[in-house]
């Protein structure tokens, strides 16, 4: 119910320029500056959009875009950040998931099903967020009625198949209270002064909730089985009640539990699904890696027939359809795609002409050097130095990484990848992780100050390096 403190407050629309959308990613990306622009420009260009008269506004179609650049440099990254910075919601898939041999289960539509699903459950967790005051106030009514209840009643069923499918009679009623209603009353204020102190957040106590999971019925078609299982509790209604058990916790896990259920009584779960596709088809974005594994020459045989056919899948996605998906029809007309790959082997020209012209804004993103490195390593707010300082701070050890340390890390980031298969800046998480792998085993029994410079780095890593072919494989 809290907001997620990994995510940063969406900017309104007004506020995200083309230029500011680039300083917010240059937060957490280091060059590339070609590839931001574009996406940049792609995002702004929804908000003009919808400041449109409404009969031009459907003829705009978002201008798709292709990022070709090695692995590591940033690709996912961007459009992951653009994503979250716009609140939009977020698919990214995997084009070579559509060439595996035998693979039943999925086909190119369910690319959109994944981001309607994603749209639906944003917008459910903002307005639960809205909510969250009055569900939190709710939900300690219903504790204090659970540790100071009414004078019990005969048990009746509010559903005559309460009894058959485990409804709220399947458990044990509470036992019997003694007083009068003032007594009861005076009890539930004692309790509530109580709680608002926090001296009963080491007292357990015993609650009812719903079950985490619903009995789902899988949909076959042509394709085989296709993700659009359908709740059997959507489809019955109230005729078929919720499974419910009862659960022992601690009173701040319990106020957590019965928060997120008088959440989802106050929200319109049909307004959150209308308002979900309508997101997903206004403002979603996917992500489709590895195209160039589904490029080939014209003409091809074998592997390359499979690879065509699925970019021929892609390419209705791409103009503009409706899929069919388990919240409803969505259209892909004003979806924006943002394809990535490689392109060690083939081109973007090996694509069908008609996939690459519904690619029309290519940007070609760049090797990182070694001074890129050093910039990845402490410049963006996320960088590598200061997640492995804070998660060894928890420790008691002061982990400080000094210039010339920095330094030769990237440096070795470099000669590796020139050496080796270049995994761009995916190579630092590799040699960080080696060299501060002593210090963390070490960090639980003995707090200390470590300095990490060149020498250290050095030391931690020479026995690797002078063995090429071992560091292969370990680096």
């Amino acid at each position: 119910m809290t907001p997620d403190p990994r995510r940063d407050p969406p900017l309104s629309m007004d506020a995200l320029t083309p230029r500011r959308i680039v300083a917010e990613l240059d937060k957490y990306i280091v060059g590339q500056a070609a590839a931001k622009r574009s996406v940049a420009i792609a995002l702004r260009n929804r908000y003009r959009r919808s400041r449109i008269t409404p009969d031009l506004r459907d003829e705009i179609i978002p201008k798709n875009i292709l990022m070709i650049g090695p692995t590591g440099v940033g690709k996912t990254e961007i459009a992951r950040r653009l994503a979250r910075l716009a609140a939009a919601p977020f698919v990214k898939v995997e084009a070579t998931k559509f060439t595996e041999v035998g693979y039943v289960g999925r086909d190119v539509d369910s690319m959109v099903r994944d981001l309607a699903e994603a749209a639906v459950q944003m917008v459910r967790a903002e307005r639960m967020r809205a909510v969250e005051a009055r569900a939190a106030a709710q939900a300690r009514e219903r504790l204090i009625e659970l540790l100071a209840p009414s004078p019990r009643r005969d048990a009746t069923f509010a559903n005559p198949l309460e009894a058959l499918f485990g409804g709220r009679s399947a458990a044990p009623a509470p036992p019997p209270v003694e007083g009068t209603p003032a007594d009861v009353l005076e009890r539930r204020a004692t309790l509530r002064e109580r709680l608002e102190r926090g001296e009963l957040d080491q007292e357990m106590v015993e609650i009812e909730v719903e079950e985490a999971g619903s009995p789902m019925i899988e949909v076959f078609s042509g394709h085989g089985a296709e993700e659009m299982g359908i709740n059997l509790q959507d489809l019955f209604g109230t005729v078929l009640p919720r499974r419910r058990k009862r659960r022992r916790m601690t009173v701040p896990d319990a106020l957590r539990v019965l928060t997120g259920e008088e959440a989802q009584k106050l929200i319109d779960p049909d307004e959150a699904v209308r308002e979900g596709v309508r997101r997903a088809e206004e403002s979603g974005i996917i992500f489709i890696d590895e195209l160039d594994k589904i490029a080939g020459p014209a003409g091809g045989a074998g592997p390359d027939v499979s690879r065509e056919g699925v970019q021929r899948d892609i390419l209705p996605i791409l103009e503009g359809s409706t899929v069919t998906t388990k919240h409803g029809p969505v259209r892909t007309d004003h979806v924006l795609f943002i394809a990535a790959g490689a392109f060690h082997v083939a081109k973007p020209s090996d694509l069908i002409p008609e996939l690459q012209g519904r690619l029309p804004i290519r940007v070609e993103l760049e090797p990182l050097t070694e001074d890129d490195f050093v910039r990845i390593l402490v410049d963006p707010e996320n960088a590598l130095t200061k997640q492995y300082t804070a998660l060894l701070s928890t420790e008691g050890v002061r982990a400080e990484f000094t210039p010339d340390g920095i330094r030769e890390l990237a440096s070795i980031a470099r000669r590796v990848n020139a050496e080796t298969e270049d995994i761009g800046a995916r190579r630092l998480h590799t040699i960080l992780e080696r060299v501060t792998e002593e210090i963390s085993f070490a960090a639980p029994e003995s707090a200390a100050r470590v300095v990490i410079d060149a020498a250290y780095v050095r030391d931690r890593l020479s026995g690797i390096l002078a063995d090429r072919d071992l560091s292969r494989y370990i680096l």
